[in-house]
């Protein structure tokens, strides 16, 4: 197998807020060159890097929002989350769990500090995708997976483990179940520990440094909240945390259908999303109090 080359490696954007509680870094879409379609199945990437949050008795968050046409995963990393959905998915996303919200045909939902955590403030470190649906699958039913960390197999490898949210390592299947190939894994190693990934060739990959800094097929180095995509040739690279470090792998098949987005709605054509907005506006996506 040959290697995959590194195409550029991304600093974080300037933070901004959604809502009240999500301090974030954008990286898909961005002026970057990472658009949706380059991207794709990867649609959005919000990274909320480390960030305090003092206590608080009023639970900070963004508050009830359509969204219809693909996928919302909720990585946490420091901190938890409680989510509630008009599909009837919900519940608080700890520390090293990940939320997996199918919003497909369309569900309205809210996300917010878990009570818990406001009530002690602390470190608070997410990742937030948009992962699309094909065509065929954006007007199917809307479905939640709460992944417990204690449910995510972790597979041994040189000082450390490779967590695997959803696709396969080393024939080990993920926790997740997805509509098209996708591999979300973290890489959690000590300092000078290592971990070798292959996928495919024409799969749109990147990895993003949660903690530490790593450097890739022993040549590029790659630093704290930094992004790096490689190119869609060769398959294989290798990870190497020169302190102790996690990183997100994120490969997956490009589904190479049209994309139509608009706010929280990724459809296929134009008349797809005003379908979506009027749909929204007649009540169709449920209810959902604030």
């Amino acid at each position: 197998m040959s290697t995959k080359q590194i195409e550029m490696v991304l600093a974080p954007k300037q933070p901004h807020f959604v809502g009240d509680g999500f301090r974030v870094h954008n990286f898909i879409p961005s002026g970057y060159g990472l658009t949706m379609e380059r991207m794709d199945p990867f649609i959005m990437l919000d990274y909320a890097s480390r960030y305090h949050f003092p206590p608080t008795g009023k639970p900070k968050g963004v508050g009830v929002h359509p969204h219809r046409g693909f996928e919302t995963v909720t990585i946490a990393y420091k901190g938890s989350v409680a989510h509630h959905d008009s599909a009837g998915g919900g519940g608080e996303i700890k520390e090293g769990d990940v939320q997996w919200m199918t919003a497909a045909s369309g569900v309205l939902h809210k996300e917010y500090h878990a009570e818990s955590f406001c009530a002690t403030g602390g470190d608070f470190q997410m990742v937030q995708l948009w992962v699309n649906l094909p065509a065929k699958d954006k007007m199917s039913t809307p479905k939640y997976q709460a992944i417990e960390n204690s449910h995510i197999p972790k597979i041994k490898v040189d000082g450390g483990v490779v967590e695997v949210i959803a696709g396969s390592y080393q024939a080990h299947q993920g926790a997740a179940s997805t509509f098209t190939p996708v591999n979300m894994l973290n890489a959690k190693l000590t300092s000078g520990g290592s971990a070798a990934f292959s996928f495919p060739s024409n799969h749109n990959t990147c990895i993003l440094v949660i903690e530490g800094e790593v450097i890739l097929n022993d040549t590029e180095d790659v630093p704290l909240d930094h992004l790096a995509l490689f190119k869609n040739e060769g398959e294989s690279f290798t990870i190497k945390a020169t302190q102790q470090s996690i990183v997100l792998i994120l490969s997956g098949e490009p589904i190479n259908e049209p994309i139509a987005a608009h706010g929280p709605f990724v459809m296929n054509t134009p008349e797809q999303i005003m379908e979506a907005f009027q749909d929204y506006e007649l009540g169709k996506f449920g209810e959902l109090a604030d």
